[in-house]
């Protein structure tokens, strides 16, 4: 069968006859049969499944959605599959499906959005002639019915109706003069790329979208991004809307808080300073910084702003394709304004900003390097980044142990400014360092080279191709002009890797993040034999709060959950790759015990033309499939329950025996490294002699007992009995050399307990000593 100029497979044939109630589905046999005569199709048996169809196949299906009979049951459900799939994909459209689609939006309902959205999904240069009468039976009537809420998608299929003129005047009318320049660029423009324009809109739009729309073109905004016209006007509506800040507080326009700007121009500007912050333009800076403390401050002594609506769509711009400039600007925005909420509402949104920025390595890598030198009269204060970022304060070659008193005196501003931006440049510092434990997964090496002479790089090993095909290995980035990547275990022989793992110990290197002692994670005989998706972290429980915040902490985006309906079931997703794969962790929320999760699979997509396509695992690249699985194994040693020392004081029955099975079991890939660590360093300890490594455990000898400390969970058992042993932790003052940090710390806390332990007899603290002697 051939539909609107697409050959049908099997399965786009049965479920277009379901939906034009040419066949029915009887479940129990699981194949349709033929109304008229009763017996069965020559269609093959399948379930109402659409993930198979081709993108030209769904094009050529959405016609047909349009035309269910809704007391058809099968037609229905085949419309809900339908309609499932393509939220989730990226249909195609041949002209001829495009005007079937029109025509049945005209004859029966409408939905412009999709239709421009089919606008912009057909071959370019496709005719579009036989669209113009279903289309202006569409906008007649959207207009007749004053529905102007989708006013580009509206725009672009006008153009198709030769109604440019009538939907102008009613796009326009009463917006302000930003707004309407916007409306008459676009009305230059061709079809496909006013729907293409439609496009960049629904994806940033904080609305609803209709249930069958597909999701937004992914290069919607990097298209838009080249097309010299509207790049020029995104320079000229940034300069402008400054421009008319900076003339209401100069008095040369009247104020009127938050009317600073017009109907409609709070988004054209977001739009604008959107593209721009994604072009990462040189010219953005300047003006940008103007506009942002302009709209934050009131020219007055009042506390009201200009216009809290552009700050906060600026910011939300930010968040989409931060830069380094734009966080400095809203910074200054936040600490200059008067509004008591506005300063909380941006703290909220620079918490997600700044994150963001490590996801653009390139803009990243711009960071001021954060070391800072001033002379306050006779002291010197000094923001150094070796190591951790600290303020110090000099006299002379002598580093004082606080603030002078006559500096404190005399420049209390300037302290205050200091200690600020030694703030500012601890999230700067790790900002970079996540950028650049991000650049792992990427397929394409990030511009190292940009960071020669930072201290951050000298601490890193560094891989550099001394020859085609051959690279070698050295700290800091010391070979020049030759190709450079980060050292990864997973890329290094196993005693290569032992090599630097002694070399990092034995100068006591505080790596940025965890390299020389990174976990690698490699696909096992059962991956291989599941094919697409991985149990390896499956089945743990874990508490939710807290396996959300590391989502957010380590990039991860995921709704929340909760006792609610559809609140049970969640997707964590993580793009890596630069883009190009994407890996999914599913969990569910534990209805009958609030608080906690359970895990569950692992799967990775392929970013396709149509969309995310599931891969088999044995095709993810190896660094891909090993980060995004470190993470999970991170999430489940950090939040599982029986990682969680007072765990059974308040746990429930049900789950004790999954706390005693996780909190002394098998090692993970992360306890595994963790071990070695501790292989290396317990020689150094001061503790040594009564210290010994089992499989899963470090053996502390005291006194009165022996202590067995579980390696994955850091939970405690003693002999001779195996009593359990609660402690929880409260800090160590022993400053002993760690080799890396992890999230959770639990090396530092299982070295802190062995201390506490080997000297049991000095141990006061009541809720220990009557465990250990009962």
């Amino acid at each position: 069968m051939n539909l609107h100029g697409t050959p049908l497979s099997s399965r786009a044939r049965f479920l277009h006859d379901l939906m034009t109630g040419a066949a029915r589905y009887d479940q129990r046999a699981r194949h349709p049969r033929d109304l008229f005569a009763g017996v069965a199709t020559a269609h093959a048996a399948y379930t109402l499944d659409a993930s198979q169809l081709s993108a030209y196949e769904l094009g050529a299906l959405l016609p047909a959605v349009y035309r269910v009979d809704v007391e058809n049951g099968d037609a229905v459900s085949a419309r809900w599959e339908v309609e499932k799939e393509v939220r989730e994909r990226q249909p195609l459209f041949t002209p001829e499906a495009c005007a079937d689609l029109f025509d049945a939006m005209a004859g029966r309902w409408e939905n412009i959005r999709l239709g421009a959205g089919a606008l912009v999904r057909c071959p370019a240069g496709a005719p579009l002639d036989r669209l113009t009468d279903p289309a202006r039976v569409v906008v007649e009537r959207l207009l007749q019915e004053d529905r102007l809420d989708e006013p580009f998608s509206l725009l672009a299929v006008a153009g198709l109706a030769g109604l440019d003129t009538e939907v102008a005047e009613r796009l326009t009318a009463g917006r302000g003069p930003l707004a309407v320049a916007e409306v008459e660029l676009l009305l230059g423009w061709d079809v496909a790329r006013r729907a293409l324009f439609a496009e960049f809109v629904q994806e940033i739009s904080e609305t609803p979208s209709y249930r069958n729309v597909p999701p937004p073109l992914p290069d919607a905004r990097e298209r838009l991004s080249t097309l010299p016209g509207y790049v020029a006007f995104v320079r000229t509506t940034v300069e402008a809307a400054a421009a008319r800040v900076a003339a209401i507080h100069a008095g040369e326009l009247p104020y009127r808080a938050e009317k600073a700007f017009g109907v409609g121009e709070k988004q054209t500007i977001g739009r604008a300073v959107r593209i721009a912050l994604l072009r990462d333009e040189p010219w953005l800076p300047e003006p940008l910084e103007r506009l942002v403390r302009g709209v934050a401050v009131a020219p007055t002594k009042a506390k009201t702003l200009p216009s809290q609506g552009v700050l906060f769509e600026i910011a939300r711009a930010a968040e989409d394709h931060p830069t380094p400039e734009a966080v400095s600007a809203l910074r200054a925005a936040r600490d200059a304004t008067r509004h008591a909420g506005v300063p909380k509402q941006l703290d909220r949104m620079l918490k997600r900003i700044e994150p963001a920025l490590a996801d653009r390595v390139e803009v990243a890598f711009q960071l001021p390097d954060g070391r800072v030198r001033r002379t306050l009269g006779e002291h010197t204060a000094v923001i150094s980044i070796d190591g951790e970022v600290e303020l110090s304060w000099w006299h002379g070659d002598r580093k004082l142990k606080t603030v002078p008193a006559a500096v404190k005196r005399e420049h209390p501003d300037e302290v205050k400014r200091l200690r600020e931006l030694a703030k500012q440049v601890r999230g700067q510092q790790a900002t970079l360092v996540r950028a650049l434990e991000a650049g792992y997964a990427h397929q394409v090496a990030p511009p190292y080279r940009r960071l020669e002479g930072h201290p951050v790089a000298d601490r890193l090993i560094w891989d550099f191709e001394v020859s085609p095909g051959v690279w070698r290995s050295e700290l800091g980035l010391t070979v020049p002009d030759v190709p450079v990547r980060l050292w990864h275990p997973a890329r290094a022989t196993p005693e290569e890797v032992r090599a630097w793992r002694e070399i990092v110990q034995d100068k006591e290197l505080r790596q940025p993040f965890k390299q020389a002692f990174r976990e690698v994670y490699l696909l096992t005989p059962a991956e291989e034999a599941t094919g697409v998706y991985s149990n390896r972290f499956a089945g743990h429980v874990v508490g939710y709060h807290k396996l959300y915040a590391l989502f957010k902490q380590r990039g991860w985006q995921a709704g929340y959950l909760g006792p609610w309906d559809g609140g049970s079931g969640g997707e964590a997703r993580r793009v890596l790759a630069g883009g190009g794969w994407r890996a999914t962790f599913f969990h569910d929320y534990l209805w009958h015990e609030d608080g906690y999760a359970t895990t569950g699979q692992v799967r990775f997509q392929r970013a396709a033309e149509d969309g995310w396509r599931e891969a088999p695992l044995g095709e993810v690249p190896p660094l891909v499939f090993s980060e995004a699985m470190r993470d999970v194994d991170l999430f489940v040693a950090v939040a599982s329950i029986g990682a969680d020392p007072e765990w059974l004081d308040r746990g429930v029955d049900g789950l004790r025996d999954y706390w005693q099975s996780y909190g002394f079991g098998d090692l993970s890939e992360n306890a595994r490294v963790r071990r070695d660590a501790l292989a290396r360093l317990l020689p150094r300890l001061a503790i040594a002699d009564r210290c010994s490594l089992a499989d899963r455990f470090l053996v502390v000898r005291g006194e009165l007992r022996t202590y067995k400390i579980h390696l994955g969970s850091g939970n405690i058992l003693m002999e001779p009995n195996d009593a359990y042993l609660c402690i929880v932790p409260r800090g160590s003052g022993d400053r002993v050399f760690l080799p890396f940090e992890e999230d959770g710390g639990l090396l530092s806390v299982i070295v802190s307990k062995a201390f506490l332990l080997a000297a049991d007899t000095e141990i006061t603290d009541p809720t220990i000593t009557r465990q250990i002697r009962p």
